[in-house]
């Protein structure tokens, strides 16, 4: 693919100004399309969503414990049918957002290393905007072995999100407040609803973000889903 635009392994590249003028605004355009894929649902028309009847998303949603990664292999090819293929888009899902991955990111084995539940929208479908204000329902006994967080990304470049906090996460080790059933409701937007400090996160307006769950050494619950967080709800 590289030599087809002049780049070879051994020989000079140097292209002219219109040459170069072309390839930047390729690498741009490229971006830009890298950033719609990568907050897709679906991709390759495989569904990346973890469960039927929420929002949450996961590059491997149908990862078992004989074949973590389900229909893709860290590789990226996709073997569902009979014959396997490079699934570029699948990849560019991946790494426009994440950069890296592990073995241990897609384990499924209880209790060890750790499991990352991804939310690009609300309960309705409707990206996550610094300027609203959700809820987030983590319901009892949250399956994690070690400690949890919910952790706040840019939409424009997956870093984290700078909102002014010391740190764009909440968990466990913060020590958040629980409901009288053992639940934990975390607030994201730009005011902390009153008496909710400790349970907030703060979010910016005019700027998008993504929301990751991070379970570190996922509990069977976990893995076999019977333990599911609420959407990220908008509150009215």
């Amino acid at each position: 693919m590289l030599a087809a635009i002049g780049i070879v392994k051994g020989q000079p590249f140097t292209p002219d100004a219109h040459s170069r003028e072309i390839l930047e605004r390729a690498a741009k355009t490229g971006y830009k399309m890298s950033r719609v894929i990568g907050f897709e649902e679906k991709v390759s028309g495989n569904s990346y969503r973890m469960y039927s009847d929420r929002r949450w998303v996961n590059p491997f949603p149908d990862g078992t414990p004989a074949n973590p990664t389900g229909t893709l292999n860290l590789a990226w090819e996709n073997v569902a049918g009979t014959y396997p293929y490079l699934d570029l888009d699948a990849r560019i899902w991946m790494f426009t957002n994440y950069y890296s991955i592990s073995p241990g990111m897609v384990s499924k084995s209880p209790g060890a290393a750790a499991m990352y539940v991804i939310a690009f929208t609300d309960s309705e479908g409707t990206p996550l905007v610094g300027g609203s204000s959700y809820r987030l329902n983590l319901p009892a006994n949250i399956p994690a072995r070690l400690f949890w967080s919910v952790t706040l990304y840019e939409a424009e470049n997956a870093s984290g999100l700078a909102n002014g906090q010391p740190f764009p996460s909440l968990g466990s080790k913060d020590k958040p407040a629980q409901n009288a059933d053992g639940s934990t409701e975390i607030f994201l937007g730009p005011q902390a609803p009153e008496g909710k400090r400790g349970n907030w996160r703060a979010t910016v307006p005019g700027r998008g973000y993504f929301a990751i769950i991070r379970l570190y050494g996922p509990t069977e619950a976990a893995i076999d889903k019977s333990w599911k967080p609420g959407d990220v709800e908008k509150l009215k």
